[in-house]
C-alpha cells in the first residue's frame, strides 16, 4: 500500500468515527437539544461536495470517509428536525 494513501485512509477513520460516539448518544437518549441545525446541514452540504470530489478524483480515503460521515450524520440532523416539529 502506498504510503500517502494509508495516511489518507488513517485520517479519514479518525475525522469520520469521531462522529459515532456523539451519533450514536443521540439515537440512542433521543436528546438533540444541543445539535445546531444550520452547522448540521452546512456540514452536510459540505460532506456531499467531499464525496463528489472524492468521487471525481478517484479518492478512495476522501470518498469512503465522506460517505460514512453522510451515514453517522443524517439520522442526527433528521432527528434533530422530527424533535423540534414535535415540540411546536
Amino acid at each position: 500500500m502506498d504510503i500517502t494513501l494509508f495516511i489518507g485512509l488513517f485520517a479519514a477513520f479518525f475525522t469520520t468515527f469521531a462522529f459515532a460516539p456523539q451519533s450514536i448518544k443521540t439515537l440512542r437518549t433521543r436528546n438533540t437539544e444541543g445539535i445546531s441545525v444550520v452547522m448540521y446541514i452546512m456540514f452536510l452540504i459540505g460532506v456531499i461536495f467531499w464525496i463528489v470530489y472524492g468521487f471525481q478524483k478517484s479518492d478512495i480515503a476522501v470518498l469512503a470517509a465522506n460517505l460514512v460521515t453522510l451515514v453517522l450524520a443524517t439520522p442526527v440532523l433528521v432527528m434533530t428536525f422530527i424533535t423540534r416539529r414535535r415540540k411546536c
